[in-house]
């Protein structure tokens, strides 16, 4: 069985004043505070809320 790879995700703005899907997003990737970094499955539903929370997140592979 492969190993899935992994993305090191980054919060690097504050979610005040961003929209609230866009904040459900980022708190459903396990993201809370600015400089919290978490590490997620290369998955396309993954990179999908990567996309559209981008101007919030620095995404590293």
């Amino acid at each position: 069985m492969e190993k899935l790879k992994s993305i090191k995700v980054t919060l690097v703005r504050s979610l005040i004043g961003s929209k609230k899907k866009h904040r459900l997003i980022v708190r459903s990737m396990g993201l809370k505070k600015v400089n919290h970094v978490v590490f997620l499955p290369d998955l396309p539903s993954t990179r999908g809320m990567l996309n559209k929370a981008s101007y919030l997140l620095k995404v590293e592979e």
